[in-house]
């Protein structure tokens, strides 16, 4: 009791610095902060623009295309035409930096509704990839919100065979029991990656907060980590994920990274081991919205640990190894898009991470913030330049090249 006065004190101290801070509005549905809107909303600058960066590659922005409406993902055909999802349930082909006014036919009906970033956004179309053997087979694949009945819209596996002008035989080959985002990246053995957002993350008899393995036709290799074990979902492959917006497969390793948002900050890289748990909403390196830490002691003990974490955060999205020659200094980093930073619409841009041959963090830099566009995916392109999409209506294709 003789201890009392001073808690007492330290108490009122806080209180009163508590009481000179400002109210931040919440929105009553979502129990988050108020997004401020001083930086949102900008405008592309007109392009092209030219960078310093900071291991003295010069670069210098193009826009390919503009016009389309929340880009998700893109992917590259051998003869070069781009394939472009857009949030509204369209697949854009652009061929020689062209955008074809019409979308492409043969594709599913999505639900999607919401402006992106906001809270609620349903995605519609996301993620598309080719087959690794796409010369042979011709097979696209493609993520998407599939309206089940009036209430529930789960994400759904598509798979069909590009036929140089359409999308042919389109079928879905795997529907979850969850909504939210999905990423697809093709594993080095062939089989096929697909993250899920979602609820009961830590819960094996659903498949929300987890990467699945598929094989390419949907049904299930019979090594998945959780094959045979009663009471849970043999699509698994690891569990414990939040809102994972970000596959690529290590061109070396042949390991399978994601990358995944945090609330407030706690937004991670991971390494992908069969079965492991990475431990959300248990461990994590992040506030929640309303400002205390989502674990008592951040710290990620019994769980797999990030690679890489971000606080505050950047809301990290699509992600690729640079492989290419053409520039040069950042042959080997990770790129990954970033939707905004520190919960301020406005201040999205590109982030690379350099790695020793550790695979272990040396440096990272933050590219186009200048830009102030969100940016949703990046990919490496045929001719060894990089690739980003704005996430924004309207959104464009942007090139990254070097300045001889």
């Amino acid at each position: 009791m003789k201890h009392a006065p001073l808690f007492c004190s330290i108490a009122l101290l806080v209180a009163a610095a508590a009481a000179g801070q400002q109210t931040v509005p919440f929105d009553k549905t979502f129990n988050i902060p108020v997004a401020p809107k001083g930086l949102a909303g900008r405008p592309l600058p007109k392009l092209p623009m030219e960078f310093d960066t900071a291991e003295g590659q010069r670069i210098r922005v193009s826009a390919v295309t503009t016009g389309l409406e929340y880009p998700f993902s893109m992917a590259f055909l051998p003869d070069g035409t781009m394939l472009v999802t857009e949030r509204a349930g369209r697949l854009r082909a652009i061929r020689k930096g062209v955008l074809d006014p019409q979308p492409i036919v043969g594709t599913p009906t999505s639900y999607w509704a919401g402006e992106s970033g906001m809270p609620g956004a349903i995605h519609g179309y996301m993620d598309v990839v080719l087959h690794p053997q796409f010369a042979q087979n011709q097979w696209v694949y493609l993520t998407y919100t599939k309206p089940l009945d009036e209430k529930r819209r789960f994400v759904a596996l598509a798979r069909g065979r590009w036929d140089g002008k359409k999308i042919a035989d389109m079928k879905d080959i795997f529907v979850a029991d969850q909504g939210g985002a999905s990423r697809l990246a093709f594993g080095a053995d062939g089989t096929l990656y697909m993250s899920l957002t979602g609820d009961d993350p830590q819960d094996l008899k659903t498949l929300g907060g987890k990467v699945l393995r598929l094989r390419d036709d949907g049904t299930v290799p019979p090594d998945n980590p959780f094959a045979g074990k009663t009471g849970a979902r043999t699509e698994i492959y690891t569990l414990g994920h939040r809102g994972i917006l970000g596959l690529a497969l290590h061109p070396a390793s042949g390991q399978m990274w994601e990358n995944e948002n945090g609330p407030n900050g706690g937004d991670e890289i991971n390494i992908l081991e069969s079965g492991a748990n990475y431990g959300w909403p248990i461990v994590s390196y992040g506030r929640t919205y309303q400002g205390p830490w989502q674990s008592e002691r951040p710290r990620h003990e019994g769980y797999e640990p990030p690679v890489v974490y971000w606080m505050p955060a950047i809301a990290p999205s699509g992600m690729v190894f640079y492989t290419g020659d053409r520039l040069a200094k950042w042959k080997g980093d990770v790129f990954v898009g970033s939707l905004r930073t520190g919960e301020v619409p406005g201040t999205g841009h590109l982030e690379r991470i350099l790695f020793n041959e550790k695979m272990q963090e040396m440096r990272r830099e933050s590219l186009l913030t200048e830009l102030r566009q969100r940016i949703r995916d990046v990919r490496q392109g045929p001719d060894g330049l990089l690739y980003v999409l704005t996430d924004e209506k309207p959104g464009a294709v942007l090139r990254i090249e070097p300045v001889q």
